[in-house]
């Protein structure tokens, strides 16, 4: 994989917006709910872009406060799907939430998003909840999953899980998290 993490910046809104409207169609985010995100960071906010030579072929955001985490969003192009791009975004989601002091990280993944459920899974996520109709227009249902320290890959926690684990390569394409209700636009 050539593809170099970086954090996100205003320069990249175009890029992003393409592929959220690529992959999410009428439940993508707007460019006013994107700046409004990439202006809260670095406070409680981290966004980054995965890129492959100037391409922007993946994104991933972030949510922190009271040592708690929310994984706000995530998305490869279709095209890089099973390259390792979303292994290597939520990674990178989940050691910003350590060196912020998060203990516990969770996320919204559509219900019939297997492939990204899968990519959790193997990273430690456990399912804990669903939201009926969370992410609209579609009226589609959100499993709620959780990531505590004990269940990180390696810990004494995990290994209860492991067996259930895979290590095939495994990228999203929906959104997985949503900690704020939508002001503008659907979902």
């Amino acid at each position: 994989m050539s593809v170099a993490l970086r954090p996100m910046s205003r320069r990249d809104l175009a890029s992003v917006l393409t592929l959220e409207g690529e992959l999410f169609g009428r439940e993508a985010w707007t460019e006013g709910m994107l700046s409004a995100e990439l202006a809260g960071v670095p406070d409680g906010r981290y966004y980054l872009v995965a890129e492959d030579e100037s391409l922007v072929v993946g994104y991933a955001g972030l949510l922190t406060a009271g040592g708690q985490a929310d994984v706000l969003t995530m998305a490869v192009a279709e095209d890089r799907w099973g390259e390792g791009i979303g292994a290597a975004l939520l990674g990178e989601l989940l050691a910003e939430a350590g060196r912020r002091g998060c203990h516990e990280v969770f996320l919204e993944v559509r219900v019939d998003n297997a492939r990204a459920q899968k990519l959790y899974r193997r990273y430690g996520f456990t399912e804990i909840g669903l939201r009926r109709g969370y992410y609209q227009p579609s009226g589609t249902d959100a499993l709620v999953m959780r990531r505590t320290a004990g269940n990180a890959p390696g810990s004494a926690g995990a290994q209860a899980t492991s067996a259930q684990a895979t290590s095939a390569q495994a990228t999203p394409k929906a959104r997985v998290g949503r900690a704020r209700q939508r002001t503008e636009g659907s979902g």
